[in-house]
């Protein structure tokens, strides 16, 4: 049987991942290049962790921003480097991948507010030399697209061939071809909607309800404390992880079956295989990511509402927009449905902008955008080739690769 290893102390690699990454580029952004942020503060100094794979070309026209969601990284295609596991999207990215590493420079970074690198709750105040905490200003989605657009020009790429991205992922992507339409040629929306739910927001809650209710929080400051809400970040990971899956994924991979035995213990001990699971899922996670980051990431999410910044008119977020599209849902999704997606390709086309769905038949739920799924890694590699021909990215310009 797996047990919930939750009362170990904090090891020094979460707070040391904050500032010092390791296996990661870093862009450092000085005073003299604030972040604006729509909490109406400016974030400086602060920095992005990030990896990239494949390539720039000489024209610097094959560049693809990867966007992680809500609990990933920068460590899209490589070995974890506080798991040791393979990458979170290692199906996707990669040589010969639907998103092909021998073709395109792919840049992926940790979000403004995450706890891999980039400048966050867990990292150091300048100000203080201690970590921010509550201290850290919220920030949104839009914040983590500026962010994004700051390494670009940091790297002096002024256009992305492609964004991608399912989840929060998926969120900066329509961000993007909201602010940045100029700087984007093709997006990928996965999984996702222009704005969260009632619902979804009221997951996010119990989430960080769970978060604050352990008295290891400490209002924040377990860093300075000494302590960690490992207890109330498991839980929060629990719940969230069920939303990820489906009712047909649960039932055909764990069914009533119990863990390690033939009747139940009559106790409140892990007897059925799903709650094995989820206990396990809630220990791991809290050994790589951050309870405060937790917090403010999930609050982004819920913040985010693209028609509420157009007069509450969805289309008017890409009126004139000539970026191309191509928006993906699975049908056993039931966090983010196929008719937020429905929504954002109705918007799209009374914009007049070019655009392609698809909805995939799976049973895997909302996670079926990192998991093995054939069809989703055709549409892809699909979309890219389309796009990649439409731009003119000849084999010239890619290393000899037509």
């Amino acid at each position: 049987m797996v047990e919930a290893n939750l009362t170990s102390p904090r090891e020094a690699d979460v707070p040391r991942e904050a500032d010092h990454p390791r296996d990661s580029a870093i862009a450092y952004f000085g005073a003299d290049k604030p972040l604006k942020l729509d909490a109406g503060v400016s974030l400086s100094p602060f920095q992005i962790a990030y990896k990239t794979y494949g390539t720039l070309n000489a024209d610097r026209s094959n560049a693809v921003l990867v966007c992680h969601a809500l609990t990933g990284d920068q460590h899209v295609a490589n070995v974890h480097p506080v798991t040791k596991k393979s990458g979170w999207w290692e199906t996707m990215v990669g040589p010969g991948k639907p998103i092909d590493t021998d073709r395109y420079f792919v840049i992926c970074p940790n979000v403004v507010g995450g706890c891999m690198g980039t400048t966050g709750p867990a990292s150091a105040n300048p100000a203080t030399g201690k970590p921010w905490g509550l201290e850290f200003p919220v920030i949104t989605i839009r914040d983590m697209v500026r962010a994004q657009a700051m390494l670009l020009d940091h790297l002096g790429i002024e256009t992305l061939f492609a964004v991608v991205g399912g989840s929060m992922g998926g969120m900066q992507v329509l961000q993007w071809a909201a602010s940045y339409p100029q700087r984007v040629f093709s997006v990928l929306p996965i999984a996702c909607a222009t704005r969260h739910s009632a619902q979804n927001i009221a997951f996010h809650e119990v989430g960080r309800q769970a978060i604050m209710a352990d008295p290891e929080w400490r209002g924040g400051r377990y860093f300075l404390e000494g302590t960690d809400p490992r207890r109330g970040l498991a839980v929060a990971r629990m719940g969230a992880h069920i939303t990820y899956l489906s009712d047909a994924a649960l039932h055909r991979k764990f069914g009533r079956k119990f863990q390690d035995r033939e009747n139940p213990s009559f106790s409140f001990d892990a007897d059925f295989e799903v709650e094995s699971y989820l206990r396990h899922q809630g220990s791991s996670f809290v050994d790589r990511f951050d309870a405060n980051s937790y917090l403010y990431l999930t609050r982004a999410m819920d913040y985010f509402d693209l028609a509420a910044d157009c007069d509450g008119v969805l289309a008017n977020a890409f009126k004139g927009t000539p970026t191309r599209f191509c928006v993906i849902s699975f049908t056993s999704d039931w966090l983010f449905p196929t008719a937020e997606s429905r929504a954002i390709v109705h918007a799209l086309n009374a914009s007049s902008a070019r655009v392609s769905f698809a909805e995939i038949v799976t049973d895997k739920g909302h996670d079926a955008f990192l998991l093995e799924e054939p069809e989703l890694f055709g549409i892809v590699r699909g979309f890219l080739d389309g796009a990649r021909k439409a731009r003119g990215l000849v084999s010239s310009s890619l290393g000899g690769k037509s």
